[in-house]
């Protein structure tokens, strides 16, 4: 499962590179902590990241079962997939918060193949 363990590494790239940029926009707008008041740049960044905490359960549950149960490559994939749509997603965000949808769909789209994948294995076993 070396390709997962590799996609599984990016996810948490994507997720840490969201908190940086959470942290940096927190320090660029020069709101202390723990205040969550600032202008919309700021609330874009910490969106982002809280979004993508949010989302980091359905992927990486069904990114193992699917590479348990139906094979690395289709979780790496997988895996790899989500990321693309996470940093679309903040990308979105960050210009304009009404441009996060085609990220958002990508990842869910990501999460829902992780999650069939893994009934198509189980399945098949």
């Amino acid at each position: 499962m070396i390709f997962t363990a590799w996609a599984m590494l990016a996810v948490l790239g994507v997720y840490f590179w969201t908190g940086v940029m959470a942290g940096y926009a927190r320090v660029k707008y020069g709101v202390p902590a723990p205040s969550m008041e600032g202008p919309a740049a700021f609330h874009s960044a910490q969106r982002v990241q809280a979004n993508t905490l949010e989302q980091l359960p359905i992927v990486i549950v069904p990114l193992w079962l699917c590479a348990t149960y139906l094979g690395d490559a289709w979780a790496a994939a997988g895996g790899l997939l989500w990321c693309v749509g996470r940093i679309a997603y903040a990308l979105g965000y960050y210009r304009d918060p009404a441009r996060r949808e085609i990220g958002f769909v990508l990842g869910m789209v990501a999460s829902a193949l992780l999650i069939g994948g893994t009934v198509v294995g189980l399945l098949m076993h």
